[in-house]
């Protein structure tokens, strides 16, 4: 790669980094051109996708930018998955595809919001549920609330109901 080439090249790296949410580094030692295309594959279906770049070019991408400094982990061969649709997925599609090829990739850092997790807080993240099922939960435990309020004021208001009816019994009793 000429020169030229290389700085046009790291000036737009540097945009699509500063603008994924999420950026991730993994280990890929062991795997075969094969199994990336189908890591790429299926990080692309998750909204992700997977990237290898030169650790030299990587750091001079990163320079000038807000993200941390990534440069000690930049040794060996090094991946990046840049996470355009969340990190959860990212993470997850990434973890489950390593299970079933030898751990690998293995994670070496990922960047959140300006924050270095690593390899063990990745995981973490990987178990999270999808974001579609975590907003669900959090509608459900909003919505727990609202309906047990609900059920009590219907339960006074039958009580209340009750009270009234038994008054009025009381009352038509006393007339005869």
């Amino acid at each position: 790669m000429k020169r030229t080439d290389k700085e046009g090249f790291v000036e737009g790296f540097r945009e699509r980094l500063q603008e994924s949410p999420a950026i991730f580094l993994t280990d890929f030692t062991g795997l075969d051109v094969k199994s990336i295309t189908v890591l790429r594959a299926e990080l692309k279906k998750n909204g992700a996708e997977y990237l290898v770049v030169k650790n030299r070019l990587l750091l001079r991408a990163l320079e000038g930018t807000e993200l941390p400094d990534l440069s000690d982990w930049l040794t060996g061969p090094t991946g990046i998955v840049l996470g355009h649709s969340g990190p959860v997925e990212a993470a997850k599609t990434i973890s489950d595809f390593a299970k079933s090829h030898d751990d690998r990739p293995a994670f070496k850092v990922a960047v959140l919001d300006q924050a270095l997790l690593d390899a063990a807080q990745i995981q973490q993240l990987a178990k999270l549920p999808p974001r579609d099922q975590l907003l669900a939960m959090l509608a459900g435990a909003l919505e727990a609330p609202m309906a047990a309020l609900a059920g009590a004021l219907e339960a006074k208001l039958h009580e209340m109901v009750g009270l009234m009816k038994a008054l009025q019994e009381q009352k038509e009793g006393g007339e005869d």
